[in-house]
């Protein structure tokens, strides 16, 4: 396992005010959170050990998460612990079923799933597991981890819980409506995805590098302003550009995948902000939450396109786990 462990945010004697663990398992990883009262982040520790890669049952869960919080649970036996992500899917630790949008804080603490995670401590420990979200618009939408970050978000910023539209760019990109504190509508793009899949298995990675170099912004932007271009002529016929422009040598191979990158985000963002018109948010605040490189490519898309993001946040989640716990009554007076 490799494990990385964050330094404390807080200082060191705020450790005796932990009042959560927070985890955040994903398809691709695992991170850990001690949180303080009110929701402080003291520390975090992260691992590449996705439910993508678990096998085993609860045991593998188990032995992974005493692997990376061995020392936490030890040192803080009373208190909770509460897990957000694809480790709630029918995939993961234990399935927890969808919450309906509209929802909110309080729709999803109260249908938070407790379970009992066997030999975590020195005792049988009860573990909550978050549910996801489901939005049934033209086709059903689904989301789990994204929700708990929204929570986190719209904690003291009444503004954007009264009206925002929040952005999650990733594998898995999530637009969200966000009206009267509730999710009314949620939207997902394949995004990160798609790029992996035409990169490593299409005609189009081809011509790239297999080591890629810097990221090019000059690239980048082409693919966004192509995009925009070629728009009326759809995203199949744009993606065959990365493949002529290679194949002419009007583009280096090493700027063909930051080209690619650019036609994925231009689509999504056009789509995303026409979708964001349509629910009524054209001027409401629009606040990004993710990766730091990642928020920082689709800040300059959205620049190439006349918007600018409100606000940037890189993890919200550790805040939207304690006041879940917290609305949920799992946390200590």
């Amino acid at each position: 396992m490799n494990i990385t462990q964050s330094k404390a945010v807080l200082p060191l004697n705020a450790k005796e005010n932990v009042s959560l663990i927070g985890i955040d398992w994903g398809s691709t990883g695992l991170r850990i959170f001690l949180i303080g009262q009110n929701g402080q982040l003291i520390d975090s520790r992260e691992a590449a050990s996705g439910i993508s890669v678990m096998q085993g049952g609860q045991a593998a869960y188990v032995r992974e998460l005493q692997e990376l919080a061995g020392d936490w649970l030890t040192n803080w036996p009373d208190v909770p612990l509460l897990a957000c992500g694809m480790v709630g899917s029918k995939h993961g630790w234990q399935e927890v079923p969808y919450v309906q949008s509209p929802a909110d804080a309080h729709d999803i603490a109260i249908n938070i799933l407790s379970i009992d995670a066997g030999n975590l401590r020195s005792v049988p420990s009860r573990l909550g597991i978050v549910p996801g979200l489901l939005y049934r618009g033209d086709a059903p939408d689904v989301m789990r981890g994204e929700e708990t970050q929204i929570v986190g978000a719209l904690q003291g910023q009444p503004d954007w819980a009264s009206r925002s539209c929040i952005v999650m760019p990733g594998t898995h990109s999530k637009w969200a409506s966000i009206v009267d504190g509730k999710v009314q509508a949620f939207a997902t793009h394949m995004t990160g995805e798609l790029f992996a899949v035409l990169k490593q298995h299409s005609v189009l990675g081809r011509l790239m590098p297999a080591v890629q170099g810097e990221s090019s912004d000059a690239s980048f932007v082409a693919g966004l302003d192509v995009a925009r271009k070629m728009m009326a002529q759809g995203l199949s016929h744009q993606l065959f550009s990365v493949r002529t422009l290679g194949l002419m040598g009007d583009m280096p191979p090493d700027g063909l995948a930051d080209y690619l990158s650019g036609l994925l985000i231009a689509n999504e963002l056009l789509a995303g902000l026409h979708w964001r018109s349509e629910h009524g948010l054209a001027h409401a605040p629009l606040i990004l939450i993710g990766d730091a490189s990642l928020c920082g490519r689709y800040s300059l898309a959205l620049s190439r396109f006349g918007f600018k993001p409100d606000a940037v946040l890189l993890n919200s989640a550790p805040a939207g786990l304690w006041h879940l716990a917290f609305t949920a009554g799992m946390l200590r007076s």
